[in-house]
């Protein structure tokens, strides 16, 4: 899975494909069988799914630093999420299974406005958009942060809620070096970042750099409310 694409309000997109709002009852899907796929393989705690508002908008941000991070908070999300799923994902029936659950096929590497429009009307519609603000994989400290995410909360006025998965890069990042079985992996939810509405190049910029340092700091006291000592 993968993030919001490079986007801003002056992007310029590079494919003119029609945009697709998923379905919210399709998002549901993936919170139903979730809990199936995920918790007999692994020991699975949420902390903090009271900060994610019951009803309107949000957004919840991630860290991403291993396969997993995107099945947990698409399938053990306190709501339905439609996620941003990086295009080569959408390939054959795999594509057609994330497809069928809601989430978001997005172009990494350019302002994909279907993607982009697609976020917004989920938002539009009072649901929650997942991104990992860095487009992909990493160190956990949102140094390659893209400005999707403050641009998508700055344009739908949606709450932002960090949320730190971890114990899910143990092993690597690829699906072949999942966490090992039982493994106890920690979703650490925290309270809603409010930016209210803005637009312009300098908002979403200052927008990305209020975010970042609160994504940081999220994450750094999630691992020490679950008492983990590294980044894992």
């Amino acid at each position: 899975m993968t993030a919001t694409p490079n986007a801003t309000p002056h992007a310029t997109p590079n494919a003119p494909a029609a945009p697709r709002v998923p379905a919210p009852r399709e998002a549901v899907r993936a919170r139903r069988i979730g809990p199936f796929l995920l918790r007999p393989f692994w020991k699975i705690t949420l902390h903090g799914a009271q900060h994610v508002p019951a009803a309107g908008p949000v957004i919840l941000a991630g860290n991403h630093t291993g396969f997993l991070d995107g099945p947990l908070l698409v399938g053990l999300s306190p709501r339905p999420v439609h996620f941003m799923v990086k295009r080569e994902m959408f390939r054959g029936a795999l594509g057609r299974f994330l497809g069928w659950l809601g989430q978001i096929s997005v172009d990494r590497h350019s302002a994909d406005r279907a993607a982009i429009q697609a976020a917004l009307g989920v938002l539009e519609q009072g649901g929650v958009l997942g991104v990992f603000p860095e487009g992909t994989r990493s160190a956990e400290d949102f140094a390659t942060m893209h400005n999707g995410l403050a641009y998508f909360a700055l344009r739908s006025g949606a709450p932002v809620v960090p949320v730190a998965c971890l114990g899910s890069g143990t092993r690597g990042t690829t699906i072949g070096a999942l966490p090992r079985l039982r493994t106890r992996l920690d979703v650490v939810y925290g309270p809603p970042i409010e930016l209210g509405r803005g637009t312009g190049r300098k908002a979403v910029a200052a927008a990305s750099e209020q975010l970042r340092e609160a994504l940081r700091a999220h994450i750094e006291q999630a691992r020490r409310d679950t008492g983990r000592a590294s980044t894992t």
